[in-house]
């Protein structure tokens, strides 16, 4: 099978699993698990933070951040397509308490001008504003980069009305690899990021909270509130530390291969490769002749596997268990059933 549902779907490598076999571990909840603190201290100083928080999934590390930044009946500003807001099943409503309102959907191309017209000031009867969260790369928006310039100017409309800004980074790393901004860089434009080790870099499990010190000892009282207070945790961060030092770079190879792989379905008219930059690659199916759930089907029963996003949206994700091989198996299995 060629796997291209999702960079999730990754298997260990060996020298992932001799990391993880070896690691040295202690009870993280009473915070002596000397991998887990090493991945926590590595990573916010790959952001140029203070601290941060190993949680075990995406969607965790999400609510915890946005608990730190908007408080029960605040509000949280999103795009209507964003994670947090669509995939995270209401969330930060029931544990949190937040309020979500939405911009119209836009992927990775931010209106800045718009979202500051949206943000309300504290004060009766409306709801006040706490926080923005924007999402890099965009997963609805076919892996799309919001640019480092955009990202300031939203950075300045937060500092002008006093609200919050968070990254939900599942994928920042790709963002990195594709444009060259320093991690750094973006971690000074956030209050909170949340980054994903399992999400292209090929880690089984795990994700991080990024920031100051104070925000992330409240982040461990909600971790352990929301039950993700893990014990003997630093055999699963050392795969995450396995996977950034040996996997962040290679993500060029997924992006180039993504490419082919857009290039390779274009004359098929249900993708830009040009609008392919990282290692997303979405299909717009509306005059194609099989919906979403239909191609995935029929793919599926030859062999490849990939996601139905919406009715006429499938996803195709290239990660480090897909070769070259892999590619031209799905160009042709695909190109025939949407010829």
């Amino acid at each position: 099978m060629v796997d291209l549902r999702s960079d999730t779907v990754t298997r260990p490598t060996s020298g992932m699993r001799e990391a993880m076999a070896t690691a040295v571990v202690g009870d993280d909840v009473f915070g002596d698990d000397p991998t887990v603190n090493d991945l926590e201290q590595h990573v916010a100083a790959l952001f140029g933070h203070e601290a941060a928080l190993f949680a075990p999934s995406g969607t965790m590390a999400n609510q915890i951040a946005l608990q730190l930044v908007a408080p029960p009946g605040g509000e949280l500003l999103a795009g209507a397509d964003a994670h947090v807001v669509t995939y995270e099943l209401g969330a930060a409503a029931v544990f949190g308490g937040i309020s979500t309102r939405t911009w119209a959907a836009t992927g990775a191309a931010l209106n800045v001008d718009r979202i500051a017209a949206m943000i309300r000031p504290a004060g009766f009867p409306s709801v006040s504003t706490a926080a923005i969260a924007v999402e890099q790369t965009h997963n609805l928006g076919g892996g799309g980069v919001t640019p480092l310039a955009t990202l300031r100017d939203l950075r300045a409309v937060a500092d002008a009305h006093q609200v919050a800004l968070h990254c939900d980074g599942a994928r920042l790393w790709h963002a990195h690899v594709a444009d060259g901004v320093p991690l750094a860089s973006y971690g000074a434009l956030f209050d909170t990021l949340s980054v994903c080790l399992s999400k292209g870099l090929g880690a089984p499990v795990g994700s991080l909270v990024v920031g100051s010190r104070e925000k992330i000892a409240r982040a461990r009282v909600i971790r352990k509130r929301m039950g993700g207070g893990m014990r003997q945790a630093g055999i699963l961060a050392a795969a995450g530390r396995y996977a950034l030092d040996h996997h962040v770079e290679r993500l060029a190879e997924d992006h180039a291969r993504a490419r082919r792989l857009a290039e390779g379905l274009a004359p098929l008219g249900v993708v830009d490769p040009g609008r392919v930059r990282t290692n997303l690659v979405p299909l717009d199916l509306t005059k194609a002749p099989l919906d979403a759930p239909a191609l995935a089907a029929a793919a599926a029963s030859r062999g490849v596997l990939i996601a139905a996003m919406l009715p006429k949206l499938a996803r195709l994700v290239v990660h480090l268990d897909v070769d070259d091989e892999g590619i031209d198996e799905a160009i042709a299995v695909l190109s025939v059933l949407l010829a």
